[in-house]
């Protein structure tokens, strides 16, 4: 029996989470121990992020934009 499971929230590498907020690897990683991105999914040894929490950065970034 075959099951097709549609996933809407993939799972991004940092290289992936970098190219959408355009940012380097080192800030990526920075800002994940400073709390501005969340901590990985750990898959083993993988560290993965849902797209919608990298999404999310961006939507907070503009939240506290608008609260200045």
């Amino acid at each position: 029996m075959s099951e097709t499971y549609a996933h809407t929230d993939p799972l991004l590498t940092d290289k992936e989470g970098c190219a959408i907020l355009g940012i380097a690897k080192p800030t990526w990683h920075k800002w994940v121990q400073r709390g501005l991105i969340p901590k990985p999914v750990k898959l083993g040894n993988l560290s993965r992020w849902p797209r919608s929490e990298v999404l999310a950065v961006i939507e907070n970034a503009k939240a506290a934009r608008q609260a200045v």
